[in-house]
């Protein structure tokens, strides 16, 4: 008997077993349960494809709960009811854990309902025990046991001279409401302690010590659950053992559960007082002395702080300086001498403006400042698991965030489509795969480890929520993963309201290195014919698969042949060719975005501490309780990425504005307002300017959260056009330049520098990008052992070369490129002799310095004109008369060496030129902005 009810086991007539008897009634259950029940769960059916058939049943709805264990290491499979699923990736836990899974509604078939597993690979599912209810109402629940409450004399004196005083001696020190930290959550210095247990279940099944925890771990009888860490003695033991038979009676009455959680409780009135959760409230526009000094209002913040400092600002830059600053600030490339020398001559007070416009309609801003979002949300063109798998469809999301910037989506909908795009209807069919493509944030998430049935997908959503935090709220919210927020107000429970958001989201598989092959990737096809696209795949795929086999077979077959004969060679080479043929004619156009996935039966995974395979209180899908907890609809069964969305970009949550308008003028000025765009929270630096930074917030929003309308107003103002010379006092007062007494001089970052190169080289392809040349995917063989690994030369914007997650170009690992493996909120500027040396010897730079050379000597006669025309292109202004002087002497110099070294004499001019040109990229001046 098992809850008071007879359970049939597996002679009964009406059932049908598939699977592998087994029976270990050794292992320490977890929890502890009582002995009818453990003996039923020790007693199981297992393997990778279990089947338990219910027969001789009564036709109409009924309801299943199944009884699952683990008597060895965690294990993952899929749990289906009459072939549907009803519970993917179940993770069955460490030894001993068992759980009680259902209720699921099914109707039977002629009698008959199935419950199955699938474990494919070396996966196993342990079946223990299935209830069956008849009808689809409400399941009757058990009387469960109950602590005594009513206490007589011989309770109260049993419990103070037997139970209280051990208690107090060896378990208060970590599970008392006044220790320092209590362990396993378990509070042991109240009855309401006692009855609540602690992280890992009931501490007492009052009446029943075996099913108590507490006594097992007094016994020692499980090494995992050891308390105290001394064994008490027998007697002692025994004591609490008839305790428990008597009920557990405890007349403490004292809550100290409750005590213990005011503790640790968040002050939520207090945690919103933190300055970047504080609402967001457009501040007054101070006043100045040098009141004609600002262009705009964003001077108007700058210059009052420098006047309450005693400092006084740089003068402006020329404007050789500006044009320079602004297009290499917008669009990565450096302005032609032709646009140099139309803005010196645009005597108008707008003709600044007007370079700033032009140059935010240009492509290249796009591509420019594309880039540095992909820094932030760590994009890659691979998977990052062990083998490092590509992800040849990774290129459109790329391409959408530069379409974005270019089309100056605003950023509430930039934030929703990414999260979302997938949920969001579109007007046109272009429109609805822009959005999915844009999905492709989540589908970029890291993957780890090489295995596919216990693949750690809590890794995954871990990766994405610790990105979603940093990228869009700048918050460390992965810090709760396993305890609440050591410096922040973000509880446990926070984290995992939003990993149920995520666990109940379908990701692309890129392939791994035990299954080598994509899927779950979403067709790019007309409005309302993804059902028909995915019908027509279904035969596309057992194609290819057909295919594919008999190419592996021909190979088998050639060599177990001693001799090849040219029929046999012909034949392999044939099925290989036929494969990649039909891959060609066949694969559907396709991105890795996502498709919807239910989490069980709609609802919300379990909170765990540290560890998936250890499941806590359930916690409903929400936002952070710090920035207004909204939460699903109960019955909500969709993903929630939606409604996630749509909490981030609400104009009510302060940190989305505050957050990218800082990223934004980070851009632009080197560094933040905020010095740690990534972290808004008490580990990060405050504002230099708190004022300014909530106005240009204010500002992003009532712009239609314009990003383009930011870059105006920055770039507009006269803060923004000072010269980068500083006086002495400054430099003294402010050394880091905090207070923008003038512009920060800063270098050039890898990709402007490399694409620079490729424009003065005139080698520059301005083509629409192509796909990257990865192989085929009949031809990944990738493992740990040899994983991906390929670096794809190419004449494109740098933002265009191919990312790998697990190996960095070699190119923008010597120039501080981003980590594709986390989010890079703020590059590092190294100098290091590997980058001057690149700059002398690599055979790119020589190849870009042959062909700027030949359009130097092309372009006059005398070497005087042709110096003047390299410094003129290369560093955007006339060369002076002393750099004149010793760049002719250089040349003749160069010349006269090549001849001695018997140079021959019609490459002698080239080569010549080539190392003067050389020259100019070692600069100082050719890597720094002014």
């Amino acid at each position: 008997m098992v809850d008071g009810r007879a359970w049939d086991g597996t002679d009964a007539t009406n059932v049908t077993i598939s699977g592998k008897r087994f029976e270990n009634q050794a292992v320490a259950l977890k929890p502890a349960t009582d002995p009818k029940r453990a003996q039923m769960i020790r007693s199981s059916v297992w393997g990778d494809k279990v089947s338990v058939e219910l027969t001789g049943l009564g036709e109409g709805a009924h309801q299943v709960f199944l009884y699952v264990w683990e008597d060895t290491i965690n294990e993952q499979f899929d749990l289906l009811v009459n072939d549907h699923v009803v519970f993917e990736k179940f993770n069955s836990g460490t030894a001993g854990s068992w759980r009680k899974l259902g209720p699921w509604k099914c109707e039977s078939r002629e009698g008959k309902i199935k419950v199955s597993a699938r474990a494919p690979g070396h996966g196993a599912a342990n079946f223990s025990g299935i209830e069956l209810w008849a009808g689809d109402g409400a399941i009757p629940e058990l009387a469960k046991p109950q602590f005594v409450t009513t206490l007589t004399p011989e309770h109260m004196e049993f419990f103070e001279r037997k139970i209280r005083p051990v208690l107090v001696e060896h378990c208060y020190e970590c599970h008392s409401s006044g220790a320092k930290k209590i362990k396993g959550g378990l509070v042991l210095d109240s009855r309401a302690g006692v009855m609540k247990g602690g992280d890992t279940g009931a501490a007492i099944t009052p009446g029943d010590p075996e099913a108590s925890l507490l006594i097992q771990a007094m016994r020692h009888a499980d090494p995992a659950l050891v308390m105290p860490k001394q064994k008490l003695p027998d007697h002692v033991i025994a004591d609490f053992e008839t305790w428990v038979k008597m009920g557990a009676p405890d007349p403490r009455i004292e809550d100290t559960v409750a005590v213990a959680q005011a503790k640790s409780a968040i002050d939520w009135n207090k945690a919103r007082e933190w300055w970047s959760f504080r609402p967001l409230k457009a501040p007054p526009v101070p006043g100045v002395k040098q009141k004609r000094w600002a262009k705009n209002d964003l001077d108007r913040f700058i210059l009052a702080r420098l006047e309450k400092e005693n400092l006084k600002p740089a003068p402006d830059a020329e404007k050789r300086v500006l044009i320079r600053r602004a297009t290499f600030d917008l669009t990565g490339l450096p302005p032609t001498p032709e646009e140099i020398e139309a803005f010196l001559k645009d005597k108008s007070r707008d003709a600044f403006a007007k370079v700033v416009d032009r140059l935010l309609a240009s492509p290249s801003y796009g591509e420019r400042w594309g880039r540095h979002w992909l820094d932030v949300v760590r994009y890659a063109d691979t998977a990052g698991d062990n083998s490092d798998f590509p992800i040849p469809q990774m290129h459109r999301y790329r391409d959408w965030v530069i379409s974005a910037f270019n089309r100056d989506l605003p950023y509430d909908q930039f934030v929703r489509e990414q999260l979302a795009g997938d949920l969001l209807p579109g007007k046109t069919t272009q429109e609805s795969h822009d959005r999915l493509i844009a999905t492709g944030y989540i589908a970029n998430a890291r993957r780890f480890g090489s295995r596919v049935d216990d693949y750690p997908q809590h890794l995954t959503i871990e990766d994405t929520l610790d990105n979603l935090g940093k990228a869009f709220l700048g918050l460390t919210i992965n810090c709760a993963r396993c305890h609440d927020h050591k410096f922040d107000p973000i509880p446990t429970a926070d984290y995992y309201a939003l990993y149920g958001i995520f666990n109940s989201t379908r990701y692309p598989w890129p392939g791994i290195e035990l299954e080598q092959k994509q899927r779950d990737l979403v067709p790019l096809v007309e409005t309302g014919k993804l059902a028909e696209a995915e019908a027509a795949r279904k035969p596309c795929d057992a194609e290819k698969g057909r295919l594919e086999r008999r190419c592996r077979s021909s190979r088998t077959s050639s060599r177990k042949s001693r001799r090849r004969q040219e029929g046999a060679r012909g034949q392999d080479q044939g099925a290989e060719q036929a494969v990649k043929e039909f891959v060609k004619k066949a694969a559907l156009l396709s991105s890795p975005t996502l498709s919807p996935r239910r989490s069980e039966l709609g609802t919300p995974p379990s909170r765990s501490k540290a560890t998936p395979a250890k499941p806590g209180d359930v916690v409903p899908r929400r936002f952070l309780t710090v920035l207004g907890a909204q939460s699903l609809p109960p019955n909500e069964t969709s993903s929630g990425r939606r409604q996630l969305a749509d909490w981030i970009a609400d104009y009510n949550n302060p940190l989305a504005a505050r957050v990218m308008a800082n990223r934004i003028w980070q851009y632009h000025f080197g560094k933040g307002l905020v010095p740690t765009p990534n972290d808004f929270g008490k580990q990060g630096k405050p504002p230099t300017h708190p004022e300014l930074l909530d106005w240009l917030a204010s500002q992003f929003i009532e712009s239609g959260w314009s990003m383009k309308a930011m870059h105006r107003l920055i770039m507009r103002s006269r803060t923004y056009q000072l010269a980068s010379t500083r006086s002495d006092d400054a430099i003294a007062r402010d050394a880091n330049n905090d207070l923008l007494c003038s512009f920060p001089r800063r270098r050039l970052d890898a990709e402007s520098i490399r694409d620079t190169l490729l424009v003065l080289g005139g080698n520059l392809d301005t083509s629409p990008p192509k796909p990257h040349p990865f192989p085929p995917q009949t031809e990944w063989k990738f493992t740990q052992h040899n994983p991906f690994k390929a670096v794809y030369e190419s004449k494109r914007r740098s933002v265009y070369l191919m990312t790998q997650r697990i190996q960095r170009h070699p190119y923008l690992a010597i120039f501080d490129g981003a980590d594709p493996s986390t989010s890079t909120a703020a590059r590092t500027t190294s100098t290091t002799p590997l980058q001057a040396l690149f700059l002398l010897n690599d055979k790119f730079v020589h190849e870009q310095s042959q062909a700027f050379a030949a359009r130097v000597v092309a372009a006059a006669e005398s070497d005087e004109a042709r110096f003047k025309f390299a410094c003129q292109t290369a560093l955007g202004r006339p060369a002076e008369r002393e750099e004149l002087d010793r760049g002719l002497a250089f040349l003749n110099d160069t010349r006269t060496k090549l001849r001695e070294s018997g140079a021959q004499s019609e490459k002698i001019e080239s080569e010549s030129w080539q190392a003067m040109v050389r020259v100019l990229f070692r600069l100082n001046e050719f890597v720094y902005l002014d």
